[in-house]
Order: C-alpha cells, then structure tokens, then sequence
C-alpha cells in the first residue's frame, strides 16, 4: 500500500509563483514512477509531469514546459512541483499520482493523492 499526500495549494496571482509537494509512503513507492496531474472544473484530468526516483527521467506537458519544474527529494520521500509565471488557466485541482509504468494517462495510475486546489486569479 502506497500512499500519497499532497500540500502547498492556495490562491496566487497571475505571474506568480507556487510549489506543490507530495509525501510519499509505504512499501514499494520507491519502485514507482512519480507524477503530477490536474483537473478544472468541467475538464478532463490531465498530465502535468513526472518523475522517477532515480532523477534520470523527467518528462512535461506542453502546457507547462518551460514554467514549471519537477523534482524529488530521495531523502525527505517528496516530489514537489515548482511553478512559476502561473495563469489564470492553471487554476485546478492538482493530485500526486504514482505508477508502475512511463504515462501520461490518468487510467494507467496505481496510486492518488487526495488533491490540493490552486487558484491563480487577480
């Protein structure tokens, strides 16, 4: 049983900044691969980015490249999510997934977090 928590959502500006962590625990979660996806209101769940443990595969949406930033912290057990220059249409629920395999597809997660909502509005 792997499990996943999510923190650092709020309310931000347009432009501004935010980074989003994810604790993860349990047996095995060091096998997996770590992502992060986010849903609108009304949207379909989208891929943001992942990452493996290993720290030698990253991989982002079109949407956010160049914006935000995924890594890991093997020590602390945490992925975090930095994103910068935020817009309005990155208001969602943000969740910490993980994985068994390389994905983009909210279908092929093993895992979820429970969420954590940004708001980016003036």
């Amino acid at each position: 049983q792997v499990q996943l928590v999510e923190s650092g959502g709020g309310l931000v500006q347009p432009g501004y900044s935010l980074r989003l962590s994810c604790a993860a625990s349990g047996r095995t979660y060091r096998s997996l691969i770590m992502y992060w996806f986010r849903q609108a209101p009304g949207k379909e769940r989208e891929f943001v980015a992942r990452i493996n443990w290993g720290n030698t595969n990253k991989y982002y949406a079109d949407s956010v490249k160049g914006r935000f930033t995924i890594s890991r912290d093997s020590a602390k057990n945490t992925v975090s999510l930095q994103m910068n220059s935020l817009k309005p249409e990155d208001t969602a629920v943000y969740y910490c997934a993980a994985g068994r395999y390389y994905s983009t597809a909210a279908g092929g997660m093993d895992y979820w977090g429970k969420g954590t909502l940004v708001t980016v509005s003036s």
